[in-house]
């Protein structure tokens, strides 16, 4: 919580549930990850927030872009960004937006398929692309495997046959997952890729740009997140390990660690009860659930810090949900949860770090309910 978040939400007392972001910290994060590493070219993923504000700040700060849908790619280019600063990262996309991004004069794109490849071929004659690997994700608290990527023989093969169908076969991109807890990920990942590095230069193919994704943290309820320059450290010292002195271009993918400590979720505690005179926790229901914008506490795996004005007294546990009808729409039931037993009905709680993957995630209309209100100070 920064000063202009606590003012912002003392003096305009906004209607809840609402979040606030300080575009300060947005700015000063892209600033850190730059200085700590200056290879690299930030490719901010826009699918963490992707507000006016936030875009139009980092394209003042000479950010590139990550995007997954043609709206997206319209938002950057509405906002100042250059078509030339932009990548349509999503590895799915129909044969008619890739048509349209081409013809805006975005010429950089991901695939993991020869179906993919093949739309590109047709669509954006000529174009750069980067084919993403598969990765496991042990330590990622958000896991981004299965769905996206191919394995390390298919992106070879994918990478020849882009060359044969006129393409520019430019790099390859990997995640290690998202909140990624553990460093030593970028070492296999950038390992494993160095491999396909290799196996293309015999193939007579010298790519390029290697694309290591995201994974960058923001501050949760969890304490074992290592600090960023430690994850600095240890991509530096992976892509040394692995490419010595031929070194592709770098690029980086940020989402949650560019925008997720920066927002400060307020919510009003709507009902607090028991479901028995056994209960020993107290349901505490809230104005914002998982269609509210807090799907990542599915399988409650993203844990958010809470703040109450009651705390330092004495605590519950508590289950906590969302308002609507829905029987899922519960957010920590096995998390252990505890907040104080002086909360009442009609308090307002904060959720911390919740500048990414909130809004974006938020649902319009289901149970009659608006989307999250945002505020950018």
């Amino acid at each position: 919580m920064t000063e202009k978040i606590r003012r912002f939400l003392r003096d305009r007392q906004p209607a809840t549930p609402c979040v606030v972001v300080d575009l300060d910290v947005v700015g000063a994060n892209y600033d850190r990850l730059h200085r700590l590493l200056p290879r690299a070219e930030i490719y901010y993923a826009v699918k963490a927030n992707p507000a006016a504000p936030v875009v139009k700040l980092l394209v003042g700060k000479g950010s590139c872009f990550d995007t997954a849908s043609i709206h997206e790619i319209d938002l950057c280019l509405g906002q100042g960004a250059p078509a030339e600063r932009l990548s349509f990262g999503n590895t799915i996309k129909k044969q008619s937006d890739i048509a349209a991004a081409f013809a805006r004069g975005v010429t950089l794109f991901a695939f993991d398929s020869r179906a993919e490849l093949e739309k590109l071929a047709v669509a954006a004659p000529g174009a750069r692309v980067f084919c993403r690997v598969l990765m496991d994700c042990p330590g990622a608290e958000w896991p981004l495997n299965r769905k996206f990527g191919c394995e390390l023989e298919m992106a070879r093969d994918l990478m020849i046959r882009a060359r044969g169908l006129g393409l520019d076969p430019y790099g390859l991109s990997f995640h290690v997952g998202s909140q990624q807890t553990d460093l030593d990920q970028w070492d296999l990942a950038i390992g494993r890729t160095a491999m396909v590095f290799s196996m293309l230069n015999e193939a007579g193919i010298e790519l390029r740009m290697l694309n290591i994704g995201g994974g960058f943290p923001a501050h949760y309820r969890r304490d074992n997140v290592p600090e960023l320059d430690a994850y600095a450290d240890a991509i530096n010292r992976a892509m040394e390990k692995h490419f010595g002195n031929r070194m592709p271009q770098l690029i980086i993918e940020p989402g949650r660690g560019m925008t997720g400590d920066a927002g400060v979720i307020q919510t009003e505690v709507v009902l607090i009860s028991e479901k028995g005179y056994g209960e020993t926790r107290r349901w505490v229901f809230l104005d914002i659930g998982k269609f509210g914008g807090l799907a990542e506490t599915m399988d409650e795996s993203i844990q958010y810090r809470i703040r109450t004005r009651h705390d330092g007294t004495e605590t519950g546990p508590v289950i906590l949900a969302g308002p609507t009808c829905d029987s899922a729409d519960v957010l920590y039931d096995k998390a252990d949860y505890r907040l104080p037993l002086a909360l009442r009905i009609g308090d307002k709680i904060e959720i911390h770090a919740t500048g990414a993957y909130t809004t974006s995630y938020s649902a319009v209309g289901f149970n009659g309910f608006p989307p999250l209100q945002e505020h950018y100070i």
